[in-house]
C-alpha cells in the first residue's frame, strides 16, 4: 500500500451535510466515501476521454438522459 498523505477540505456547510448523510447511508466513514468518489470520477474521466458518453436511464420508460462533465 502506498503512503497515505492527509490535507485539509473546506467545504460549505450544505456540502459536509451531504457528505456527512451519505456517509451514514452507506456506511462508510467520510474519507472512504470520498475515495470512492475520486475513483468514480476518474473512471468516468477515462472513458469519457475514450469518447464514450455517460448516461442515466430510467428502468421502467427506457428514457435516457446524457450527464455533461465539465
Amino acid at each position: 500500500m502506498s503512503a497515505k498523505k492527509t490535507m485539509t477540505l473546506n467545504l460549505r456547510e450544505n456540502e459536509m451535510r451531504v457528505l456527512e448523510e451519505l456517509s451514514k447511508r452507506k456506511d462508510m466513514s467520510k474519507t472512504a466515501l470520498l475515495r470512492q468518489a475520486l475513483r468514480m470520477y476518474q473512471l468516468v474521466e477515462a472513458r469519457l476521454e475514450n469518447g464514450d458518453k455517460l448516461f442515466f436511464e430510467d428502468e421502467q420508460t427506457k428514457t435516457k438522459a446524457e450527464i455533461m462533465m465539465l
